[in-house]
């Protein structure tokens, strides 16, 4: 069976009591998830999430230190893929859709995100940050 990693974020503005998750729309596939890409040479998973985000965005973002979840799944039969998603904080909104990859971005309200989300993974994935964002008061 052949691996592959990738990594991502879960990319969040708050806007006073208001807060926002980025959401794209793969150009393959066509599902809305989150932005996430390959781990290049000797990058750690935390740079990598972070240039996939501003690759596939353009927007910069501040990696909250203590999320990490991976995901794994089976994109197509003899592979095993793992990612790694950080929780990143948005310094604004203002967006560069890598147009290779990306088809559409949206700014969905986090409390009903999990409405946009294709994969079963991804809701999952959201219900963890959100339970983690709760039991930080972010």
């Amino acid at each position: 069976m052949t691996k592959e990693k990738s990594c991502g974020a879960l990319v969040l503005y708050k806007d006073g009591y208001k807060t926002e998750l980025l959401i794209l729309k793969h150009r393959l596939g066509g599902h809305w998830s989150f932005p996430k890409g390959h781990v290049e040479d000797n990058e750690t998973e935390r740079e990598t999430a972070w240039r996939e985000v501003f690759e596939e965005t353009g927007i910069k973002i501040a990696i909250c230190e203590d999320f990490r979840e991976k995901v794994s799944y089976s994109p197509k039969p003899g592979v095993r893929k793992d990612v790694v998603y950080f929780l990143g904080c948005a310094e604004n909104k203002t967006t560069n859709i890598q147009v290779e990859e990306v088809s559409e971005i949206k700014w969905v309200d986090l409390s009903s995100a999990h409405e946009f989300l294709t994969y079963y993974n991804d809701k999952q994935l959201l219900k963890s940050a959100k339970k983690y964002l709760s039991e930080h008061g972010i």
